[in-house]
């Protein structure tokens, strides 16, 4: 590491523990922001271990950057034949496709870096603490993860010193252009646009289905919403974090003018919902969850899209954010898809040289088919 006399660091495990002002000086204005750190931090996660990291320069904050640690699973985007072989291994020797990893970045969403002066020295400093950490908590590997391209000249420097660069699953997004959903289905290829709307008419002919908006729910509908996460939980291919129940009562309490439930309810019980955040005109639509025993039946997933799209163009939404898997859907609806990508470094310099094979595991060609038919599409 260089020299760096003017710039100092405090690592904290706790986002409290920094000046709200101080943070918001030195990151980005994200939804994913000191709130949302705080409610992290409140949200007791059994996997994680968060901590926050801040470089002042002659006092003045210039940098910031989140982490934390977890066991990370290597065969986390591995479908098929591979999965029920690793999954084996993992019985025999239950560690060794899970080391403990140091990450910087959020188990949820994109890793993001906060630098506004002298950018290289404070990436040097941020680096520096990130390693060090990983050493005091006996982590194996360090990753920075999930973070887009406009980061690549940050990180060239990383790729002499021993960290490798794999491509990620992409997240999703839509630029909304239209005025009305009827402008949107008109964007849409024929056949996308038929088997939306035939789709649409089968559920209308089939039930009733209540939409509902709110900022907060009460402690039953919490109970239902959090059931039907768990089930999604329990069917996804891919995902870091199994979120508490105490996470959806957190982020209400501390982002209440930004979180967002939508609730779908047939007979009066919350078949489907989706957990959104969003500020000014952009969307993320966060977390699902639906009730598998109709979920099919009544295409709650497309009655979904369309009232949330709906919501976001009434409400001046231009961005409306969606996440990773799924993604032929996403390709059907309109989504475009944006590159992320992982630093990975393993701290053993032998073990590291191995490190690039990890690209086999998370190459998006090999996560989902789409990508192999489709990759010129990704931005």
């Amino acid at each position: 590491m260089e020299i760096h006399p003017n710039l100092t660091v405090k690592i904290t495990k706790a986002i409290k523990d920094i000046p709200i002002q101080d943070w918001d000086r030195a990151f980005l204005p994200v939804l994913e922001n000191y709130h949302f750190f705080k409610a992290l931090d409140e949200s007791n996660f059994e996997q994680f271990s968060f901590f926050y990291i801040i470089v002042y320069k002659d006092g003045v904050p210039v940098g910031a950057t989140s982490c934390f640690t977890m066991r990370f699973s290597l065969d986390m985007t591995v479908n098929g034949f591979l999965r029920h072989v690793f999954s084996a291994v993992k019985k025999i020797v239950p560690n060794i496709l899970s080391p403990k990893v140091l990450i910087c970045g959020l188990p949820m969403g994109q890793g993001r870096i906060g630098i506004t002066d002298d950018t290289l020295p404070v990436m040097d400093v941020i680096r520096n603490s990130v390693e060090q950490l990983a050493q005091e908590e006996k982590a194996a590997m360090v990753i920075f993860k999930d973070f887009i391209s406009v980061y690549d000249n940050l990180f060239k420097p990383f790729l002499k010193i021993g960290y490798f660069k794999i491509e990620s699953i992409p997240s999703t997004e839509m630029q909304i252009n239209f005025t009305s959903f009827e402008e949107y289905l008109k964007a849409l290829s024929r056949a996308s646009r038929e088997g939306l709307k035939r789709n649409l008419k089968k559920t209308d002919n089939l039930v009733k289905v209540d939409f509902q908006v709110k900022d907060k729910l009460d402690e039953e509908e919490l109970s239902q919403v959090h059931e039907l996460y768990l089930q999604t939980y329990r069917k996804q291919d891919i995902g870091l974090e199994k979120l508490p129940i105490e996470f959806f009562r957190s982020m209400s309490r501390n982002m209440p003018n930004e979180v967002k439930y939508f609730l779908w309810k047939i007979d009066s019980k919350i078949a489907a919902f989706a957990f959104c955040l969003f500020k000014g005109d952009y969307f993320i639509d966060y977390y699902l969850g639906f009730d598998y025993t109709i979920s099919h039946k009544y295409n709650l997933y497309i009655v979904r899209f369309r009232d949330l799209l709906k919501w976001c163009i009434e409400h001046g939404i231009k961005k409306y954010e969606m996440g990773v898997t799924s993604y032929e859907a996403k390709r059907r609806l309109g989504f475009s898809f944006i590159r992320l990508y992982f630093y990975m470094k393993h701290r053993n310099p032998i073990i590291n040289k191995c490190v690039p094979l990890l690209k086999f595991f998370f190459a998006p060609e090999y996560f989902d088919p789409v990508f192999k038919e489709m990759h010129a599409d990704v931005k």
